[in-house]
């Protein structure tokens, strides 16, 4: 269909001779594209136009062909002006699927494929297009390619990385549901209750897969599932840099703050830490953080 109306707007361009239309349309197309209405239904009359103009002028398959391209690429790319962009990768298939289908269609009869490459062949052969080789093989070629070239070797400038402190200073007191809590000194109470202390790791592991894993791991390694979403991931609590280097007042202070929390010592910090003072109670996070310690096989750092 696109071929058809482009043969079509050729021969109609073919046979009016006057310059007078042609500068018409390609001076109404101009405006159209310097005219704040360009992406709508005009911007596409006028690359018709454009193409109608390269075709009659030249009369040659070649020019259909690459009309059409540009034409079927500015199309996609046109519909970010009403729908979120296409990836490039489908952009790129499409063009692709385009370029050899209509080399096909080309290539059908064998009068339609010598006119096709027609244009090439006459700018390499041909005496009087001596200037316009050197400009197209000699210039315009090489200035692609070191272009091309220069785009995909260029380094990508990031800004430097921020600095940051991994275990930041806590505060010397907290507030947690209205009561305080005095940081410094402060002992895992459930930790004392040897009797029940089983118990209460069991329940803390409960608290954990239902609260933690997703993000620091069914193992307590730093990797679950959405780990990788993050900048910086989250820590494991695995090793000795993490969780046995704290006291346990220092990860219930994270643990119930999260990233709301942070000292001014702590910035730049990206961190994603919710709050869990919000979703569980005092004891809920001390259970936690007894089965973290217990699953690793750390010992929490005194004062």
């Amino acid at each position: 269909r696109y071929a058809s109306t482009i043969v079509a707007w050729t021969e109609k361009m073919a046979r009016s001779r006057s310059l007078r239309s042609v500068s018409g349309r390609l001076s109404r197309c101009v405006s159209i594209f310097t005219s704040s209405s360009f992406g709508n239904g005009s911007s596409w009359a006028c690359a018709r136009t454009v193409i109608a103009v390269a075709s009659s002028l030249k009369k040659s398959p070649f020019f259909n062909f690459v009309g059409i391209l540009l034409l079927i690429y500015g199309g996609l790319k046109s519909l970010s002006f009403v729908m979120p962009p296409l990836p490039g990768q489908v952009i790129d298939m499409f063009m692709i699927m385009a370029f050899f289908s209509f080399i096909i269609y080309f290539s059908i009869e064998d009068d339609t494929l010598k006119a096709f490459f027609e244009p090439m062949r006459s700018v390499l052969a041909d005496d009087d297009k001596k200037i316009l080789r050197i400009a197209i093989v000699y210039i315009a070629i090489p200035l692609l390619a070191g272009y091309l070239t220069y785009v995909k070797v260029m380094p990508a400038f990031e800004p430097p990385i921020s600095a940051r402190i991994t275990h930041p200073e806590p505060p010397s007191e907290i507030d947690f549901r209205g009561n305080t809590i005095n940081i410094l000194g402060l002992e895992n109470p459930l930790r004392k209750d040897a009797t029940n202390l089983s118990k209460f790791t069991e329940e803390g592991k409960v608290i954990y897969f239902q609260n933690c894993f997703i993000c620091h791991g069914a193992d307590l390694d730093g990797r679950g599932n959405f780990a990788q979403a993050f900048n910086p991931p989250p820590p494991p609590f695995r090793g000795t840099d993490t969780i046995a280097q704290l006291p346990e007042s220092y990860v219930f202070w994270r643990v119930a703050k999260g990233w709301r929390g942070l000292s001014a010592g702590a910035t730049p910090w990206d961190s994603a830490m919710p709050v869990f003072e919000e979703m569980l109670t005092e004891d809920q996070i001390w259970k936690t953080i007894l089965y973290m310690y217990d699953a690793t096989g750390n010992k929490p750092r005194t004062w």
